[in-house]
């Protein structure tokens, strides 16, 4: 269907290492006036883009193409291997570290997230385990690097 595939390659577009999603921080960090927002969501994004990477090196699982010829991609075939998707990882860290620093609503966030995820399925470049297993990174990260922060946060305060 042209319509849903037009919609999906746009997705899977401006979901490229968490992109929109550092456009959303960068506004809500002008905002609210916390630049702080701008830079957790960089560090989770890249964060997890990078762990994606390098998980995908080492699991070496051919992406959909390689191993199907139909249907054909919607886009171009990254020349890495397929688990994790780099797209759902960054989405979802991302996603989660605006929903811990923004009043932005979490289901738009998340649903978002999970819009860009399922879009590399259906471009036909991931499997749908690459995305649970990048969606699940994502969220490790940020739940990492939120208990960093908080627990900094709470050792500066304690008085020595």
């Amino acid at each position: 269907m042209p319509l849903l595939d037009d919609v999906f390659v746009a997705l899977s577009r401006i979901g490229v290492q968490g992109a929109i999603f550092f456009i959303i921080a960068a506004s809500s960090a002008l905002y609210w006036r916390r630049p702080a927002i701008f830079l957790y969501t960089l560090l989770g994004g890249l964060v997890a883009d990078l762990l994606s990477f390098l998980l995908r090196l080492a699991v070496g699982r051919d992406r959909p193409p390689l191993r199907f010829p139909d249907p054909e991609p919607l886009v171009r075939v990254p020349g890495n291997p397929s688990f994790p998707s780099g797209h759902a990882s960054a989405a979802f860290a991302c996603a989660a570290i605006l929903a811990w620093l923004t009043p932005l609503p979490k289901v738009a966030l998340f649903t978002l997230a999970a819009l860009i995820a399922f879009s590399r399925v259906y471009v036909g470049v991931h499997y749908p385990i690459d995305v649970i297993g990048g969606a699940l990174l994502g969220l490790a990260v940020a739940t990492a690097l939120r208990r960093l922060v908080e627990g900094r946060r709470r050792s500066a305060q304690v008085p020595q």
